[in-house]
């Protein structure tokens, strides 16, 4: 019989030993496993003018970026400011110097405009040279400094992607952006340029804004935020300033970098995997600070619609804001107390509007019975069904028009002559309080007879053409429309929907509403109510839209997601499995829903979404 011969301990112990590390005989023989490399070293450049409004939130994004700070140098410069710029940048380094491996701070006292420029928003040849001398400083820093890489971010672009320059360098490019969001079509590159180095609109730049195209891809121009990799040997022939002996193209310092990198033959890329971050739109010459502060605060509006709240620099300390009414006599907010995300959020952003709001407790549908409905009086309007499904009137629907009910009951209670109601699941359009406000100024100096306006809706009448409102800006005469997103509503208004005793015959309160103001494609709805003289107008271009589209990621809906009114085992929310032709009509509704006659405003032209 064969067996397993025991070994001695002292032959064990040594064949044990040579699978451990190597200590060696001697000290100097033992050694550890290789520690990891260090990061590669960045400098941080950020170049400031007139961002008093966006400093607290964009320099809460820098020091959120998970990369380590003394792997990191920071590069600041500001100068022509009119406002607490350089206060604010300079406080701020102070507080921060010590955790990055190094700081230099360039700031410019005076002037506080450029001798050529007619204001704050105005590039003139002068504000272009400086700009490129800036950059051109901060490209020289890191190459003194032997930085591997170098990134540039605008000082009102918020990357909300703390992972943002790990992911780009995982890339290997020489100079690429990752492509920022806003509230439009524009983001901070180009898919085609001119001859002449023009911006030229091509069929590739809305399937990679949109990310139906998504990855990373070569194009003519980024700008705004992007970072270049120092380590390649073409970085050395890139410059912001002088422009290339051969340039003679547009004195405009990105147009001068792109055809710097073409002649260094660098190809620029854009990477749109994920979302990186967000910018404002720009603005026109003409416009004013004010203007710009606006703008960056819709931008931050629209980074708090589907992410957590962007929360500003603790190092900087921001002042508590004054809310006002807008000139209303009460704001409503309808919010289900089991919506504590929707509430919060909404609550964030007119706070960050200065606007004070009472929140009222949405009526929940879904909680009620059937002995509870018909205790209230509620009977459904005979014949009514969903025009898409053929279903009755669900719970949600209900609810919601509960709700309001007891807002117009409210207004006529407290005498309230004018009022604004909102829903937790809106956007707010850009320049919403000011753009309100002015609406509702000359609604006041014209003398208009009005019950109720629309700042929030879905238009869907779309044959002809909405009649304007002479003499008053971005005013139309409504149509039928659904969606009760917003509206301003005056007390002879809210008396006129309650004197119809709706209850008796209840449907979709965007439905009811049509109805009181004679426009509803059913005849047979509204001849159970005898007066329909409801004086319904509509803001236009709207001033608040739904913060998601049924199919959208994240989309629910707590009036169409419930059941039917008097049977809890009829499901109502057939419409979330797919796309259906609710979804569909809605969308080509949305699509040629413009009308082009109404008076426009001078805000309208700083909304546009260029490119």
């Amino acid at each position: 019989m064969h067996g397993v011969a025991l070994l001695p301990a002292s032959v064990l112990l040594l064949l044990l030993s040579c699978c451990s590390p190597v200590r060696g005989y001697f000290a100097e023989e033992r050694w550890s496993p290789e520690s990891p490399l260090l990061a590669p070293r960045v400098l941080l450049a950020l170049i400031c003018r007139n961002s008093e409004h966006s400093l607290p939130y964009f320099l809460g994004t820098i020091e959120r970026l998970k990369y380590p700070k003394d792997r990191m140098a920071l590069w600041v410069a500001t100068d022509h400011n009119e406002d607490n710029t350089t206060v604010i940048l300079r406080d701020w380094l102070l507080k921060v110097q010590n955790l990055y491996h190094y700081v230099e701070w360039r700031p410019k006292e005076e002037p506080s405009r450029y001798k050529d420029e007619d204001g704050p928003k105005d590039w003139t040849d002068l504000r272009y040279e400086h700009v490129m001398k800036l950059r051109q400083g901060a490209l020289e820093s890191a190459r003194e400094m032997w930085a591997d890489y170098l990134m540039l971010v605008d000082c009102d672009n918020l990357l909300t992607d703390q992972d943002v320059l790990w992911k780009l360098m995982k890339e290997n490019k020489t100079i690429i952006a990752p492509m920022l969001e806003s509230r439009g079509a524009y983001s901070n590159f180009w898919c085609g340029m001119t001859s002449q180095g023009y911006y030229r609109r091509t069929p590739a730049y809305l399937p990679m804004r949109k990310q139906v195209r998504k990855g990373c891809f070569a194009v003519p121009m980024v700008h705004s935020t992007f970072l270049i990799d120092l380590r390649k040997q073409a970085s050395r022939q890139l410059a912001f300033h002088p422009p290339h002996p051969e340039y003679s193209w547009a004195f405009d310092d990105i147009i001068v970098f792109a055809f710097s990198a073409q002649m260094a033959d660098v190809q620029m890329f854009v990477c749109n995997r994920e979302t990186y971050g967000y910018l404002p739109v720009p603005l026109r010459s003409h416009n004013t600070l004010q203007d710009e502060a606006d703008s960056f605060l819709h931008s931050l509006l629209e980074v708090n619609v589907r992410n957590s709240p962007l929360m500003p620099s603790k190092y900087i300390r921001v002042p508590r804001k004054k809310l006002d009414k807008m000139g209303f006599d009460e704001v409503f907010m309808i919010n289900l107390e089991r919506r504590a995300d929707r509430r919060e959020r909404m609550l964030q952003a007119l706070y960050e509007q200065k606007i004070a709001c009472k929140v009222i407790a949405a009526v929940d549908g879904k909680a009620m019975n059937v002995s509870e409905i018909y205790d209230l009086g509620i009977h459904m309007l005979p014949g009514y069904k969903d025009p898409y499904h053929g279903r009755p009137l669900s719970k949600g629907e209900l609810g919601c028009f509960l709700s309001h009910y007891n807002i117009w009951k409210e207004v006529v209670d407290r005498r309230l002559k004018t009022s604004l109601v909102i829903e937790d699941d809106l956007r707010f359009e850009v320049f919403f309080k000011r753009r309100l406000m002015n609406l509702m100024s000359e609604v006041e100096e014209e003398g208009l007879d009005w019950d109720l306006i629309y700042i929030g809706r879905k238009r869907m009448q779309v044959a002809h053409k909405e009649k304007a409102v002479p003499n008053i800006h971005n005013l139309v005469e409504a149509d039928y429309s659904y969606w009760t997103l917003g509206y301003m509503i005056s007390l002879q208004g809210a008396e006129k929907l309650l004197k119809a005793e709706p209850l008796k015959r209840i449907l979709p309160v965007d439905e009811f509403l049509p109805i009181m103001y004679n426009k509803h494609p059913v005849s047979d709805y509204m001849e159970q109510f005898e007066n329909r003289d409801l004086k319904a107008f509509s803001a236009e271009p709207l001033l608040v839209y739904p913060t998601h589209y049924t199919g959208d990621p994240g989309y629910i809906s707590d009036t169409e997601t419930s059941t039917v009114w008097d049977n809890d085992k009829i499901r109502t929310d057939w419409d979330r499995a797919a796309r259906s032709g609710k979804t569909q009509e809605q969308a080509e509704i949305s699509r040629e829903a413009q009308n082009t006659d109404v008076l426009q405003s001078p805000l309208d032209s700083a909304t546009r979404d260029e490119l």
